[in-house]
């Protein structure tokens, strides 16, 4: 019988997941050092002291069928493994695997079946194979109705990944406005949307601002609402300046072409992660033993 105790032990040896320890005892009838070497073989062993290393690099995808969309962020460690075709496949195949699927968290998704594993595994796999630690980061699963349109874009070669919702069958204007969300980085749809208690802290910042700058206290409100809306300029897709037409809003030009946008998701890859500091040079060396 495969005791918690044993599962504990192998795990603190390896650093591998406690499921594959378990499996590893189970299938070497407990045998603690079979097991380490069940899961070498199988580069979970290798896979799992990767885990520790940072992995912000990576590519990040945006796919459609029919009325459901999924956007994707996969991690590498580095650019160069992100660029390589084995690493792209995986990305796609992640992808394709979820968006087929009624998966709506990372565990579920981690779990589904792809290639005679799971996508669990096949990351596990491909870490041994490629060398690098590989993350499934997140992912987003966007649906629409009928008379609505995906608008999908991929910036840099998938660094930066946006899709937009848009009412109304022009998909041109979808992917314009899909590109607009990749360039400025709205954080939301429109001033509804921004968080009350962001407002109020914006607005204390702008007054005070204001007023140490020493301007009339008479027009303080007028200045920091003034101020107030160019915030809501940058963070509001519906308030910036559309790109290729500078003088209209986005929420002018859409009501111009009879659309109307209902959401949009943007990924960037590695947003919000500590980057490595290390060069290409230097990772040679310590590779080489230098």
């Amino acid at each position: 019988m495969i005791s918690a105790s044993m599962v504990k032990d192998l795990r603190e040896a390896t650093g591998a997941g406690m499921l594959d320890c378990k499996k590893a005892l189970e299938a070497t009838n407990g045998n603690i050092d079979e097991a380490i070497n069940w899961l070498r073989e199988q580069g979970i062993s290798k896979a799992a002291k990767k885990q520790s290393r940072i992995a912000a690099e990576g590519l990040a995808v945006a796919k459609t069928k029919g009325n459901k969309a999924i956007v994707v962020e996969v991690n590498s460690e580095t650019d160069f493994v992100a660029s390589n075709q084995e690493f792209k496949d995986l990305v796609n195949t992640i992808a394709d695997t979820v968006l087929d699927s009624d998966a709506t968290n990372m565990e579920e998704a981690m779990k589904l079946e792809v290639e005679g594993t799971t996508i669990e595994g096949l990351i596990v796999e491909k870490v041994s194979k490629i060398g690098e630690k590989l993350s499934f980061r997140r992912f987003e699963t966007i649906t629409k109705n009928d008379d609505q349109v995906f608008g999908p874009y991929s910036h840099m070669g998938g660094k930066i990944v946006s899709l937009v919702v848009l009412e109304g069958n022009d998909e041109e204007l979808a992917k314009d406005i899909s590109m607009q969300v990749a360039a400025m980085n709205p954080t939301y749809l429109n001033k509804e949307e921004v968080p009350s208690e962001i407002v109020e802290k914006e607005r204390t910042i702008l007054t005070e601002a204001a007023e140490k700058e020493g301007l009339d206290s008479n027009k303080l409100p007028m200045i920091v609402n003034g101020r107030l809306n160019k915030f809501y300029e940058e963070v509001c897709l519906l308030d910036q300046n559309f790109i290729k037409e500078n003088k209209m809003k986005v929420s002018k030009y859409v009501e111009s072409k009879n659309s109307k946008i209902i959401s949009f998701v943007r990924y960037e890859v590695g947003e919000g992660m500590e980057k490595r500091e290390e060069n290409f040079a230097d990772e040679v060396a310590k590779q080489m033993g230098a």
